[in-house]
């Protein structure tokens, strides 16, 4: 089979070779080619250092000690070149003390950290002296070298192996895995914002429940979340109650089922019973409860959120979900129950609450969804439709003022309040017409 690269890559290779460098593409965009997946940002090694890869391109930029210029393209993308690089030790099991330039490719591909990611690719060969290609056809995760050596050098590339292998839905070879079960309390040293990039990533890929089930087998669950590591074992199952399954195995599947594509939304239902383990209770005819969970698992949810570094919009989002992930779809609710439900959550939140309702209902073993629930999101629809504040009703105070002749002040309030009640409350269409004929009414 003959491979290209899109005529953006190619002309970089050979504009590099043509000032006389060895210049490479490497890296996942090289592996992502090999298996016919699309790739952008590409990325290439070569033997020229990076003052000279700005005198070729002199409105790249080079702000980092790794030797790496970012190259941007007319197409908006950007290119990164990086110096062929060699071995050197590492500091805090995440950066190396002094970066070396490498002579050689082979140099180069020696200190990577999987062989998938270790192929080079001239435009018409490849160089793989790690037998990635091998790897690639038998959908196997292994790490170029000592396994213990290359996680003991970056820690963080124990979760990288296992997002790799969670994107790619591959194994990870045997040696490799157990190296990173040896090594997991190592990922202690990594910060907290590059721990959270990848679990991110993990949760955003089409079999996330698979990654998050790596990293409990691998142990690293217990250091990245160990509040949904402490739902395992903790029982739910008792006389009148619909739950199978342990709290983490309920947690587990519900995000399995989740069927939002967004990864906040599959971390809050990762996350939406991790107040139980601290509420649970159990009478004497073995009922178990968990009253109050939701307020306990909110209130873990933002410390949860503040260690990973969450942004506040995301913190918000997070907690949000999981504080009223317990909303009742009863079909007596009135539609002021329905409009407080919908100001707690917001109406930018209300597709995400029913993902992780769905979620929640098919990892508790319940069906998708039930009359009430298509009921509910139904009755939903039609409140939204309705005034939410007196703002949003379609007539305001200079209305009230010009009509009654009055001067701006709590009178003018004092109506429109009653009309917003009367519209919410007895069903008033909130149609300006109707509403001016209200108004005039009041001067008889």
């Amino acid at each position: 089979m003959t491979y290209k690269l899109p005529p953006s890559a190619q002309k970089v290779l050979t504009t590099m070779k043509k000032a006389g460098f060895e210049t490479y593409a490497v890296g996942g965009s090289v592996r992502d080619l090999l298996m016919g997946r699309p790739t952008k940002n590409w990325d290439f090694t070569t033997s020229a250092v990076p003052s000279e890869i700005l005198k070729i391109y002199p409105d790249g930029f080079y702000d980092n000690a790794f030797g790496t210029v970012g190259v941007a393209l007319e197409n908006g993308e950007i290119y990164e070149i990086t110096t062929f690089r060699t071995e050197s030790n590492y500091k805090d099991h995440r950066h190396p003390e002094k970066v070396l330039w490498g002579q050689t490719l082979l140099e180069d591909l020696g200190r990577r950290d999987f062989t998938v990611g270790a192929i080079a690719f001239d435009g018409k060969n490849f160089i793989d002296p790690y037998n990635g290609q091998k790897d690639l056809k038998d959908k196997i995760i292994r790490t170029v070298g000592n396994p213990n050596q290359r996680f003991a050098e970056d820690a963080l590339r124990l979760m990288r192996a296992i997002r790799i292998a969670t994107e790619l839905e591959f194994l990870l070879e045997a040696e490799t895995f157990a190296a990173i079960v040896a090594n997991a309390a190592l990922i202690r040293e990594i910060s907290s914002e590059r721990v959270k990039e990848e679990l991110l990533k993990i949760l955003a890929t089409d079999h996330s429940a698979d990654g998050i089930a790596l990293l409990k087998n691998a142990g690293l669950l217990q250091k990245i979340l160990p509040e949904v590591e402490k739902g395992f074992g903790v029982n739910q199952v008792s006389p009148g109650r619909h739950h199978l399954y342990d709290v983490g195995t309920h947690s587990f599947l519900s995000l399995k089922f989740c069927p939002s594509q967004d990864p906040l939304v599959r971390l809050a239902t990762l996350i939406h019973d991790i107040g139980k383990p601290a509420t649970f209770k159990q009478d004497e005819k073995g009922l178990i409860t968990f009253y109050n969970h939701e307020v306990i698992g909110a209130s873990l949810a933002r410390h949860l959120a503040d260690r990973l570094k969450l942004s506040k919009k995301d913190r918000d989002r997070l907690v949000t979900m999981v504080r009223w992930h317990q909303f009742s779809v009863d079909e007596k609710q009135t539609d002021s129950a329905l409009r407080r439900f919908i100001r707690r959550v917001g109406k930018e939140n209300l597709k995400d609450m029913l993902d992780l309702r769905i979620g929640d209902r098919l990892g508790g073993g319940a069906r998708e969804t039930s009359w009430r629930l298509k009921l509910f999101i139904k009755r939903l629809d039609e409140v939204q439709k309705q005034p939410f504040t007196v703002a949003d009703l379609k007539v305001d105070g200079h209305d009230v003022m010009e009509i009654l002749n009055l001067d701006s002040g709590p009178k003018v309030g004092e109506i429109l309040n009653m009309l917003f009640n009367e519209v919410v409350e007895k069903g008033e269409p909130n149609e300006r017409s109707s509403l001016l004929k209200k108004i005039k009414n009041l001067t008889s």
